[in-house]
């Protein structure tokens, strides 16, 4: 034992001796060595013990444990072992789709059936910080017409599955909302649903799992990282999304879910507009394929920067369908079964669908597993090494881990699948970059993922299912925002509690006789709106409350209605705004929102 060590055992209770002297045992004697020299820092010394007592306690597995994994990650990244030498890789099992297709509509119909025995995870630890934006990113608008953020309609979405469920007979249905928040989140987000009473929850039916940072590693033999400024302080860091399975885990949800007779668990990230566009048919073919995981995926282009889903085997037999990212796939393709390696398909596009990190899970095989790996999901390391000998970093390195990594723990025999939806701007639009990143991915040939291309999907995916269902909706123009073109048409959107599905919306309008022109803002808010016959040339804001009825009869609208302007020197716009590249100037809007709407009127 460490002589410094030993000569302060006085200053702990016994428990946390025990845990410093583990800690040391596994060659962290430099933690501590300074100690003896330094007998007025008592206080000090306190501090870094009960650090090291915190990693424990948040860390998953434990700090010994957490020490010993990557001990073996770093050897295996210093020696180059690649952890997919052996497996021969291959296109899994899954369901493609087409948006609006007579499947998409059966599987999205069955998905919003089966969601009353869902629970939902949103993982949401990001500020906004490289979006422009000093706040979290679920308190974004979702879309600008509507104005409502991202977290309120997730919420509205799921509290729309759960009305749906009520008014089949589950008089009981209460569906759950995990949010895994980070240090840097958490406090806004509690604040941000304190402030709009959970934005229509009950108390309760929400929670928040807080992710900690881990222990950082200085060098290729794994021992933890002092602060540079302070040597009383290891550093730490992210340990990625991977640690929502090991907060759900510990928090004891799988067991309870099933309990409570749940049977699906849907993860979501925190600023996609049109998942559930997504999550329901991917839902709903979890249930028809009986998928123990399902991974909502995107069609993807041979060698595009996003992880590919693929079922690998080795000689031995063994299966596993994961993801395996892009840098990985192409070189484990040209060794086993093409010289090529990965390349495009007659559609277009790589055979191997590409991961967004929406997820469906069965409970019982989710509770089964979590119990047996205690929620750890495979980590990785991805250190930078100062030289060849590959024996220091530039920079102190942590693991990490990424919450699509949970199948690569199932049995062999657990049935792993994917759902594609074809036309990507119908479920999966993020905003994740800045205008400036934005633009360098279009250059790219990359989808541009910013506030102004997911903005323009929310419009183009409402108005492709009216259009889908026979209604007079005119065509998009092309327009730059932020120095990024986007097709802009009919701003239209409405609320999760008019329609989540098609079979929804067809039953609420007669879709032939709906016209709405380019210019035109229509936005239509709650539950009993039914829409027989309706022209729109202008803004029209439709809105319901609870219990209230609105049918709209031979109703036109003609107003000077919404102007979505570029930004400029005169008008240089909020955070929000720049984000999108735009302002909106609302010259007149129309509202409708009485029992019953008068025939004829003019707005």
């Amino acid at each position: 034992m460490c002589d410094a060590l030993s000569g302060s055992a006085h200053l702990f209770e016994p428990k946390v001796f025990e845990l410093l002297t583990a800690v040391q045992e596994e060659d962290q004697s430099h933690l501590f060595e300074h100690w003896g020299s330094v007998d007025a820092r008592d206080a000090d010394k306190r501090r870094l013990a009960y650090q090291i007592v915190l990693l424990d306690q948040t860390t998953p597995g434990g700090i010994v444990s957490y020490i010993r994994r990557a001990r073996e990650l770093l050897r295996d990244s210093r020696d180059g072992v690649n952890p997919l030498d052996g497996y021969t890789p291959s296109v899994p099992e899954g369901v493609r789709l087409d948006f609006g297709s007579c499947e998409y509509k059966e599987l999205q119909s069955a998905g919003a059936t089966a969601a009353a025995s869902a629970a939902f995870v949103l993982v949401a630890g990001g500020l906004g910080e490289r979006l422009g934006y000093s706040g979290i990113k679920i308190a974004l608008p979702a879309d600008t017409a509507r104005g409502v953020s991202f977290l309120q309609l997730y919420i509205e979405s799921i509290l729309a599955l759960q009305e749906q469920a009520v008014a089949r007979g589950q008089q009981d249905c209460e569906l759950p909302l995990i949010i895994m928040t980070s240090d840097d989140t958490h406090k806004q987000t509690v604040k941000f649903l304190e402030e709009n009473s959970n934005f229509g929850m009950n108390p309760g039916q929400i929670a928040l799992l807080k992710q900690d940072k881990v222990a950082c590693l200085s060098d290729s033999n794994a021992h933890l990282a002092l602060d540079a400024s302070d040597s009383f302080r290891i550093q730490t860091k992210p340990h990625g999304h991977g640690d929502v399975h090991s907060l759900i885990h510990a928090a004891g949800l799988p067991q309870k879910w099933h309990q409570q007779g749940l049977k699906w668990v849907c993860f979501f990230q925190d600023t996609n507009a049109l998942v559930f566009n997504g999550l329901l048919p991917a839902l709903g073919a979890s249930v028809r394929e009986n998928y123990a995981v399902n991974s909502l995926a995107v069609p993807r282009k041979a060698k595009e920067a996003i992880g590919a889903i693929a079922k690998l085997r080795r000689e031995d037999g063994h299966e596993m369908t994961v993801n395996v990212e892009y840098n990985q796939l192409g070189p484990l393709l040209k060794s086993t079964i093409s010289e090529e390696g990965d390349v495009n398909d007659d559609s277009g596009f790589s055979p191997f669908p590409g991961n967004i990190n929406q997820l469906v899970l069965k409970v019982d095989e989710y509770a089964r597993q979590l119990q047996s790996t205690g929620g750890i999901v495979p980590e990785f390391v991805n250190p930078k090494y100062k030289d060849e000998s590959k024996t220091e970093f530039k920079s102190s390195t942590r693991l990490e881990c990424m919450m699509q990594d949970y199948p690569r723990g199932l049995a062999p025999d657990a049935k792993v699948g994917f759902t594609v939806i074809n036309q990507v701007w119908s479920t999966y639009s993020p905003v994740k970059n800045s205008p400036e990143a934005g633009r360098l991915k279009v250059a790219a040939n990359c989808p541009s993922h910013t506030g102004t291309s997911a903005e323009a999907d929310v419009y183009h995916s409402h108005c492709s299912m009216l259009r889908q269902l026979g209604a007079r909706v005119a065509a998009p123009e092309a327009v730059l925002f932020n120095g990024i073109r986007v097709h802009l048409g009919p701003r239209i959107t409405w609320s999760p509690s008019f329609a989540l599905t098609f079979h929804e919306l067809e039953e609420k309008l007669n879709a032939a006789e709906l016209s709405v022109s380019q210019r035109s803002v229509l936005i239509i808010e709650g539950a009993d709106v039914h829409i027989d016959s309706l022209k729109v040339d202008g803004a029209l804001w439709i809105r319901c409350g609870k219990g209230a009825q609105v049918r709209m009869q031979g109703f036109n609208v003609w107003n000077a209605g919404w102007e979505w302007q570029p930004l400029d020197d005169t008008h240089p716009g909020t955070e929000q705004e720049q984000i999108r590249g735009f302002h909106v100037k609302k010259n007149e809007t129309a509202y409708q929102d009485v029992l019953v709407a008068v025939p004829s009127q003019r707005a």
